[in-house]
C-alpha cells in the first residue's frame, strides 16, 4: 500500500508539468511575471519613503558613486564615463546659473538632437530643479513657437545645427523676454548667446541639494510632446513620480547592468528618453547613442560594440528586414530586443533572418496610465492580461462606435463592456497609483482623454484612443487608432491639427483629415479630403509650399481628395470610415485626387499608374 502510495504520488509530481504546459501553457511564466511585478512595486514603495525624497537623477548619483570609470555613453568615437557625465552635467548647470534671465527651478526648453549634450544639459537641469520641455528638433516656425509656449519656458537651449530655426521664431521670443542659448563657442546673431564656451570656463563642482529642495513627487520633471508635433502638439506633464516609475522599465525586461543598449530612436520621444535613457540609469548599463536611426549601419554598429540590447518601433524592424541579406546576419550579441508597433509578419522575418533575439513588444503612451509587456514571447500581442496587474491597474476594453467616433452606451448611460475575443476601446481607470497628469496649458485637450460614467456613476477612466482585442489566452492585441489621431513613420499624427494647418491656407475651406493603409508600410499615411474655397483653385505647388512650412515630412498628407463637400454624420462629425475604406484607389473614387511629390515639389494628379507603382512598393512613401 505504501509502495502505491509513492507511486502515485511521483506519477502526479511526473504529470503535473505536462498537464500545466497543456492546459495552462503560461502558468510558469505568469508566476514570473507576477514575482517581477511584485520586486518592482516593492522597489518604488520603498524608493517613496526614502528621505530626503529620491528622484531619477540620485539613481544616477548612486550609479556613478559605484561604477565611476564605467563608460555610460559612447558616441561617434568618444566615450564618456559616469564620472565623465557627472562632471560635465555639473559645468552644464554652473554655467546657466550665470546666466541672466534664468533662476533654479525655472522651465527650460531643450532644442537639440541625439547628442551627449542632450543628456548632460538635462542632468543639468534635474541638478537644478529645473523641469525640461524635450522639444522635437524637427519641428519650425509656429510648430516651435506653439511647443515652446506650451510650458512657459524661461530659457531655450539649442544645438547649433539648429540656428536656422531658432532665428526663424527670434522676434517673438525675444518679445517675450526669453533667454536663447546656442551650444557652439561663438554667435554673432544678436539675442542669441553663445552657451559652449561657458560650459567649457564653467567648474565642474556638484550642485547643492537645496536648490531642488521644493521639488516633490507631483513636480513636473519633463514634457513629452504626444501627436507627432503635427501642427499644435500636446506637451504631456510626465511629473517626478512618474519618472520614478519608469526606472524600472528596462529592469523589468531582464536588462542588467553588463549590456549594452543601442539608442538610435530620437530622445524627445518617450521611447529614446525614458525607455532608453531612464530606463539606462537604474541598471547602471552603457549607451550606444547614435545621432538617427540607419538601416545599414545598424547592425556594424551592433557588432563593433557589442551591442546586447536594441530598442525598436514597428517601423525599425521592417526597414532592417528590407536591407539586403548578407551572410552574417546572424553574427552580433543582440539577445533583447525592446518595443512596440511591430507587425506578426514582421517579427517572424526579424527572428528567421536575425537569429533567435527575445523580442518583449510593450504598449505604453506617453500620458496614459495603463501599459502592458508581452512576458510570453507570443508572436503578435503586445502584452497578457494579468489578475495582479490588472488590480493595480484596473482597465477594460469597450465597444466602441467608429462611425460616430464614441464609446457605446447602455440605456443607464454606461459604457458596455467587449466580450472576449471582440475589439474594443482600452479604458483605464484613473486612480492614486495610476493618475492622468494631462496637458500642460491645455485643460481642454486633458478633459477629452477623461471618460466618465464607464461601468458605474461617476467613475473616471483615461480614454486610451487605442482599439485592442483580448483573445481566449488572454492575450492582448492592438488593432488599430479611433478618431482623431493616427501613427506612421513612428510618430502619432493629430488629424485635427493637421485639418487647422491645411485650412489656413488660401485655397482650402474644410479640410477631413485621416490615415490609409499602404501595403508593406507600418501604420496609415496621411490623407484629406477638402473643399476648395468659392471662387479659388487647389494650386498643387502652393499647397506643397504650405505644409512644408508647417508640418514635419511624417505629418504632411500624402493624398489629397478633392470634394464638393465634406461628408458629416447626425451629429455633424466627419466622417472617416468610408473614405478610409477607399483609401487613395482612383478606380474606386471619382473625385480628384493628388499625391505629394517631392522631386517635383507639388502635389500633382494621381493616376492609375501611379497608384499601382505606390500598391507595387516601386514607389517609395
Amino acid at each position: 500500500m505504501e509502495m502505491y502510495i509513492i507511486s502515485v504520488i511521483l506519477a502526479t509530481i511526473l504529470i503535473i508539468p505536462f498537464a500545466l504546459k497543456t492546459f495552462s501553457p503560461y502558468l510558469w511564466m505568469d508566476i514570473l511575471y507576477f514575482g517581477d511585478l511584485l520586486r518592482i512595486f516593492v522597489r518604488f514603495v520603498s524608493r517613496r519613503r526614502r528621505r530626503p525624497l529620491f528622484f531619477v537623477l540620485d539613481r544616477f548619483l548612486e550609479q556613478t558613486a559605484a561604477l565611476p570609470h564605467k563608460p555610460f555613453i559612447v558616441f561617434e568615437n568618444e566615450i564618456y564615463s559616469y564620472t565623465h557625465t557627472d562632471k560635465r552635467s555639473n559645468k552644464v548647470a554652473n554655467a546657466l546659473r550665470t546666466q541672466r534671465g534664468y533662476r533654479a527651478g525655472d522651465t527650460v526648453a531643450l532644442f537639440m538632437g541625439n547628442e551627449p549634450a542632450f543628456l548632460f544639459t538635462w542632468l543639468a537641469l534635474a541638478k537644478l530643479g529645473s523641469p525640461v520641455a524635450l522639444l522635437n528638433h524637427n519641428i519650425r516656425t509656429k510648430s516651435l513657437l506653439h511647443c515652446f509656449n506650451c510650458c512657459k519656458a524661461k530659457v531655450l537651449i539649442a544645438a547649433s545645427e539648429l540656428k536656422d530655426a531658432v532665428e526663424d521664431v527670434l522676434p517673438s521670443l525675444t518679445e517675450q523676454g526669453v533667454t536663447v542659448l546656442l551650444m557652439t563657442k561663438h554667435c554673432d546673431t544678436p539675442g542669441i548667446e553663445s552657451f559652449s564656451d561657458k560650459v567649457d570656463e564653467a567648474p565642474d563642482t556638484p550642485l547643492p541639494q537645496s536648490l531642488r529642495s521644493h521639488i516633490t513627487f507631483k513636480s513636473p520633471a519633463v514634457y513629452i510632446y504626444t501627436s507627432g508635433t503635427t501642427g499644435l502638439p500636446k506637451a504631456a506633464v510626465v511629473n517626478q513620480n512618474r519618472l520614478l516609475t519608469a526606472l524600472a522599465v528596462l529592469a523589468s525586461n531582464g536588462v542588467m547592468p553588463s549590456d549594452v543598449i543601442y539608442l538610435n530612436l530620437p530622445l524627445y520621444h518617450t521611447a529614446g528618453f525614458i525607455v532608453g535613457f531612464i530606463g539606462s540609469i537604474e541598471t547602471g548599463s552603457t549607451i550606444i547613442l547614435k545621432r538617427k536611426f540607419s538601416a545599414s549601419q545598424f547592425w556594424d554598429d551592433c557588432r563593433k560594440h557589442s551591442v546586447t540590447v536594441i530598442q525598436y518601433i514597428g517601423e525599425v524592424m521592417r526597414y532592417l528586414c528590407s536591407t539586403s541579406k548578407r551572410e552574417n546576419d546572424k553574427d552580433h550579441k543582440v539577445r533583447l530586443a525592446i518595443g512596440n508597433g511591430v507587425r506578426a509578419d514582421v517579427w517572424r522575418e526579424f527572428l528567421s533572418r536575425f537569429g533567435n533575439i527575445q523580442v518583449r513588444e510593450f504598449y505604453a503612451s506617453t500620458e496614459g496610465n495603463v501599459g502592458f509587456i508581452n512576458y510570453a514571447g507570443k508572436i503578435g500581442a503586445i502584452g497578457r492580461v494579468h489578475f495582479l496587474h490588472r488590480k493595480l491597474f484596473p482597465y477594460t476594453l469597450v465597444k466602441y462606435d467608429t462611425e460616430r467616433d464614441e464609446p457605446i452606451r447602455d440605456a443607464n448611460g454606461l459604457c458596455v463592456e467587449s466580450p472576449k475575443g471582440e475589439t474594443g476601446l482600452l479604458v483605464s481607470k484613473i486612480t492614486d497609483i495610476a493618475p492622468f497628469v494631462g496637458y500642460a496649458q491645455s485643460e481642454e485637450q486633458t478633459e477629452r482623454k477623461r471618460l466618465r460614467d464607464v461601468l458605474k456613476k461617476g467613475d473616471l477612466y483615461f480614454n486610451s484612443g487605442d482599439l485592442m482585442r483580448i483573445d481566449k489566452d488572454n492575450f492582448i492585441y492592438f488593432q488599430d487608432r479611433v478618431g482623431d489621431t493616427f501613427r506612421w513613420k513612428g510618430e502619432n499624427v493629430a488629424t485635427t491639427e493637421v485639418s487647422d494647418i491645411l485650412t489656413i491656407s488660401d485655397c482650402l475651406k474644410e479640410a477631413n483629415v485621416y490615415g490609409v493603409q499602404v501595403p508593406g508600410h507600418e501604420g496609415r499615411i496621411g490623407m484629406a479630403a477638402v473643399t476648395v474655397e468659392e471662387g479659388a483653385q487647389f494650386d498643387g505647388s502652393k499647397m506643397y509650399s504650405h505644409v512644408v512650412s508647417y508640418l514635419p515630412s511624417y505629418a504632411r498628407p500624402r493624398f489629397i481628395r478633392i470634394q464638393n463637400a465634406v461628408e458629416v454624420t447626425g451629429t455633424f462629425k466627419q466622417m472617416k470610415v468610408k473614405l478610409v475604406e477607399e483609401s487613395f484607389d482612383p478606380g474606386r473614387i471619382q473625385d480628384p485626387l493628388y499625391v505629394l511629390v517631392d522631386n517635383e515639389k507639388a502635389y500633382i494628379p494621381l493616376t492609375s499608374p501611379v497608384y499601382s507603382s505606390i500598391i507595387s512598393g516601386n514607389i517609395k512613401l
